[in-house]
């Protein structure tokens, strides 16, 4: 807690420095601007709102759910070409086809995910795990992310992820790959399995848990309050929960991202999103050494308008935190699951 230190994330094969006493330093740097409170529930200039006309010219449905599309500005396409023929070893291309989809988790655009209900959480679960079977089942790599808040680069201010299927598997799902099989491989158990049994036993980066999941600051945390979701079950896909468990995973989601928020009583960007088996050609194969999870990270670091930034050393030779995680857990931990918007004044 008081003395600097290398940590080794085995997930990424790679390390973080961790230097507890640096968020003690004077800050005079960048402040940022809180997100606004006064988002209009219903507004018919935002693309995102039921009945809302998109840049394409298509108007939304009323809906009064979840509501899914192909993306308007795509970054990946079914039916892109083939790249040419390389002349050289230093300059090779390959061919990058998909798809590109935006889910809608509410038709309100004042709410986030930590004040919806537990039941329209439960449909976002639902459609997350739907959305991974269809495109799953041709493409390798459904990759579901979130990103909260315009400092994560959130252009529109509604509750909504993006869902891309990719024709290849990208970098950190090969990374995690090769990382989790050599983990089975050498102890003979799933990586992420092991990990999730040990920081149950131990507590002391555990944030919240129930009876089928759990979420820890990851000893290797490399941003300050960012945070593993994590199945006690041996699960590869999303598809492949229970009823019970997307129940149990809804009420989890619900308390950790009311904690969020509380830490610095705003809302509190992130990217998220979810790692599990690849899919298409992969359904085929033996992909037991691969757990399902999500990944959380937040730029915060000391209050709603200071973030981290990896910039310099960290861009330059390699990660480093402000905070133990350990510090950080604990500080999650304690913050009350009762939002702050919703407490009796």
């Amino acid at each position: 807690a008081e003395h600097q230190h290398a940590r080794y994330n085995p997930l990424r094969d790679d390390w973080v420095l961790v230097s507890a006493h640096r968020v003690k330093r004077p800050w005079q740097g960048q402040l940022e601007k809180p997100p606004p409170e006064d988002v209009p529930r219903w507004d018919p200039n935002n693309p995102l709102c039921p009945g809302a006309t998109r840049a394409n010219g298509e108007v939304n449905p009323r809906y009064e759910g979840t509501f899914v599309f192909p993306n308007d500005f795509p970054a990946l396409q079914p039916d892109a070409p083939e790249p040419g023929d390389s002349d050289h070893p230093l300059f090779q291309a390959a061919a990058a086809r998909g798809v590109c989809k935006v889910m809608c988790f509410h038709p309100w655009s004042d709410l986030t995910l930590p004040l919806m209900s537990l039941a329209e959480i439960r449909a976002v679960v639902d459609a997350w795990a739907e959305l991974a079977a269809e495109l799953g089942a041709s493409y390798p790599w459904v990759q579901i992310f979130e990103n909260k808040g315009a400092m994560m680069g959130c252009s529109n201010p509604h509750p909504h992820c993006q869902v891309w299927a990719s024709s290849f598997l990208p970098n950190e799902a090969r990374l995690e790959d090769r990382t989790q099989r050599q983990h089975l491989s050498q102890r003979g158990v799933p990586m992420l399995l092991e990990y999730a049994e040990q920081e149950a036993q131990r507590k002391e980066r555990l944030v919240v848990e129930n009876e089928d999941w759990l979420v820890v600051v990851p000893y290797w945390a490399t941003w300050p309050y960012q945070t593993l979701l994590l199945p006690r079950r041996h699960v590869c896909r999303l598809q492949d929960l229970r009823e019970g468990e997307r129940d149990s995973l809804a009420s989890i989601m619900q308390r950790l991202l009311i904690k969020y928020d509380n830490l610095f009583e705003v809302s509190f960007p992130y990217s998220m999103g979810w790692h599990g088996a690849p899919t298409g050609p992969y359904l085929e194969e033996d992909c037991g050494h691969w757990q399902l999870h999500a990944h959380y990270y937040p730029p915060l670091l000391r209050s709603a308008t200071v973030r981290k930034f990896m910039v310099g050393y960290e861009m330059l030779a390699q990660a480093q935190r402000d905070l133990t995680p350990e510090q950080a857990a604990e500080r999650l931990r304690n913050l009350p699951e009762v939002h702050y918007k919703q407490r009796a004044k």
